[in-house]
């Protein structure tokens, strides 16, 4: 598939909506990457919803960014006491909390809001797995008693990652995890404008004056004060990657979440915009194959498809072929994050031998089984990887068969568990943040526990052995040489191939200041006078 090349937009395509006529330092115009599927943010894991998150709902503790080691600090919390060799958290609110609608925010909303958010995020589970009893002691007063000391509980309250844990009032954190709440109502430093929301093309937030931001350490990732210092924030959505641009260059729109790769060249040399990376721990392509049904269920054959795959060719189709926008090779986790190793990687470097690897596959017990590669027809890069690694695949003696259907169907296919001769799936590639890599902790993908794991439904002991021990590890010495091992054995069992990490970047116009590091950050950005 031909990379997309920057085309001109017609006016009509730059007609943006316009509900509110602010004055320009209190007006920001965004354009996020997609809509916005869900105002749940336990709903839909979506980077959109978490976005939207993290402006309506804050949080019991914040992730700091590179810098601090991705650490949790408190945010909502004013700070912790730790008892019982570590089994009893104590956790005490900041004074002068309120939600959306005026309350007061309690100790019980919290507890009903981790309470629903562990029900369905991943890292919540693990934590409420290993609570005897979460109760709130007072209205500022929220008691963990473990089963077991459990270092990483603000880790776990405090993550980045897609289904963040919002804290909501008790009577909404009160519905079903799997139904969407009925409305809008946080504590974060935004407020959401249902009112003023058009599905599909406007979303309005406007600034909670009632906020009071944390008055210790700096702005860093979702940590520290959030200084919201616009009164109204639209997102704009703009399908077409070239009318979005147009947009940023006319300065109809003040920042564009994506821009086109194609024309960063452009607009680097354009003194009105500035680029800046999304995320120190960047983006990380996967291939994962289906460990239901053969052949990939043989673990073989998994270890020898690994020989075949060139990490630098799938980078170089993501993002261009200037080496400093992607590093390669890269492991289980992004580079230079903390949990970062070279534990194996020898596997991904050095000459490939295709002819060595179509042996190797055979002798594994491969007998032409059909293997179906699934691509979303405009989720591009999704789609390039995946036809990158279908042409490996035929190279290596494989019977493929690419089938390319709409993002939509796409999607639904990847929960479908039936075999490929009954309209299952093989393989499919993505790509996610770094953010979502950081730990053993909430890397979604590394989990081996079968049929509850993510789609791909790995079934590796070995892995979750070595999760819990490293959920078990007393301090960062202990976790960083379980994790070295766990990557060793992730070598073995193969639950999905690393294709390498990449660096993209957002574009705004050149007048803002303030914007962190990480996705779509609203608070600390200010534009200058």
């Amino acid at each position: 598939m031909r990379r997309r090349r920057f085309i001109g937009a017609t006016a009509a395509a730059l007609a943006l909506p316009s509900l509110a006529h602010g004055d320009r330092y209190t007006l920001l115009k965004y354009v996020p990457g997609g809509d916005l599927p869900s105002v749940d943010p336990i709903q839909v894991p979506s980077y959109e919803t978490r976005s939207h998150g993290f402006m309506v709902f804050d949080t019991l503790y914040g992730q700091a960014g590179a810098g601090q080691g991705y650490a949790a600090t408190p945010q909502m919390v004013a700070g912790h006491n730790v008892e019982s060799d570590g089994r009893k958290w104590t956790l005490t609110l900041r004074d002068g909390l309120l939600f959306h609608d005026g309350s007061r925010v309690l100790a019980r909303d919290c507890v009903a809001s981790i309470r629903r958010w562990g029900a369905r995020d991943l890292f919540g589970q693990t934590l409420l797995q290993r609570t005897d009893e979460l109760i709130a002691l007072d209205d500022k007063t929220v008691v963990f008693r473990l089963r077991k000391p459990f270092a990483m509980l603000p880790d776990a309250l405090g993550k980045f990652g897609t289904q963040m844990c919002p804290i909501m009032p008790e009577r909404l954190a009160a519905t079903d995890p799997y139904k969407p709440i009925r409305e809008v109502t946080g504590s974060g430093p935004f407020r959401f404008k249902a009112d003023e929301q058009l599905a599909g093309s406007l979303h309005v937030y406007e600034r909670f004056d009632h906020y009071i931001p944390r008055n210790q350490g700096n702005a860093d990732f979702v940590s520290g004060p959030k200084m919201a210092h616009f009164e109204r924030i639209e997102w704009h959505i703009i399908p077409d990657a070239a009318s979005a641009l147009e947009a940023l260059l006319s300065g109809e729109v003040d920042w564009v979440e994506y821009p086109m790769d194609d024309a960063l060249t452009t607009v680097r040399h354009d003194r009105r915009i500035k680029l800046q990376k999304i995320g120190s721990a960047g983006w990380w392509g996967l291939m994962r194959p289906n460990h239901l049904h053969p052949p990939f269920d043989n673990p073989a054959i998994r270890r020898a498809v690994m020989g075949a795959l060139t990490q630098s060719d799938f980078m170089t189709a993501a993002i261009g072929t200037d080496p400093s926008l992607w590093q390669v090779p890269t492991g289980y986790f992004p580079p230079s994050t903390p949990m970062a190793s070279n534990a194996g990687l020898e596997l991904l470097t050095g000459a490939r031998h295709l002819d060595r690897v179509r042996g190797d596959i055979e002798a594994a017990g491969y007998s032409g089984e059909r293997v179906a590669v699934i691509l979303p027809a405009t989720l591009w890069r999704a789609r390039i990887f995946g036809e990158i690694a279908a042409d490996v695949l035929r190279k290596v003696g494989m019977t493929v068969d690419e089938q390319i259907m709409d993002n939509a169907t796409w999607a639904r296919q990847l929960v479908n568990m039936k075999p490929p001769s009954e309209g299952g799936w093989s393989i499919f590639c993505t790509s996610q943040q770094g953010t979502d890599a950081l730990s053993p902790a909430s890397h979604a993908a590394l989990r081996g526990n079968g049929v509850k794991a993510y789609t791909g439904w790995p079934k590796c002991p070995e892995l979750e052995t070595l999760r819990d021990q490293w959920l078990d590890a007393a301090d960062f010495d202990a976790r960083r040489a379980i994790v070295r091992r766990l990557q060793e054995q992730a070598f073995v069992d193969v639950p999905y191939y690393p294709l390498g990490t990449f660096y993209p970047s957002t574009a705004y116009r050149s007048d803002l200041t303030g914007v962190l590091d990480g996705q779509a950050i609203f608070w600390n950005v200010q534009r200058q006078v």
